[in-house]
């Protein structure tokens, strides 16, 4: 996402199994009794997501999507994370440069308001938070996020928000851009920790 590393794990039940092998009438034979594990149904891949977001790994959150990815973020020529991300090691490099450009912030609202799921697809929403560290912006802006799961692995990631909210705290105040200042450099420091939701 965006604008936060941190985003609490759902209090939902514990994650489901996958669905059962079909069961097949008449002998056994020898390719019947290869034991393979079901992959994690989509709930519990989400949920596994969502946390480790909240522990900021990009190489674990990566690990969750496909070689392929359907990415959408909306163009934000303002946003320096935000292009597109077709592959694994693209969404790595997104969570490492999100990282890299904003510190989390305890969201306005709840950083998690809803998990739906259906099927191969989930829809998440809920609230951003966090402060540019080049200029010191902070920004809130609510999201939604749909996500489609198959064969235990994130295929499609798209990622609805206030990407007005996001391009703001990235542009610097005209006062830091006038001659004599030092433009472009990081905004005002914050002996503030960031809160984690």
């Amino acid at each position: 996402m965006t604008g936060t590393q941190t985003v609490p794990t759902p209090a939902a039940a514990a994650p489901k199994t996958g669905p059962v092998a079909d069961q097949k009438s008449g002998p056994a034979t020898p390719a019947d009794s290869v034991a393979t594990a079901p992959a994690p149904d989509t709930r519990a891949v989400v949920e596994e997501f969502l946390s480790r977001v909240g522990a900021g790994d990009p190489e674990r959150i990566a690990a969750l999507f496909a070689e392929q990815v359907d990415w959408m973020i909306a163009d934000n020529p303002a946003v320096p994370w935000v292009r597109p991300r077709p592959t694994r090691a693209d969404v790595a490099a997104h969570f490492r440069e999100l990282a890299a450009g904003v510190e989390p912030m305890a969201p306005r609202g709840r950083p998690l308001e809803a998990l739906v799921v259906e099927g191969d697809e989930a829809v998440v929403t809920g609230n951003l938070a966090g402060r540019v560290r080049a200029t010191g912006k902070e920004f809130f802006a609510p999201f939604a996020l749909r996500l489609t799961v198959e064969r235990g692995l994130v295929v499609r990631y798209h990622l609805y928000e206030d990407g007005v909210a996001v391009a703001a705290a990235c542009t610097p105040d005209d006062e830091d851009r006038t001659p004599g200042s030092a433009s472009g450099e990081s905004g005002p420091a914050s002996d503030e920790p960031s809160a984690a939701s």
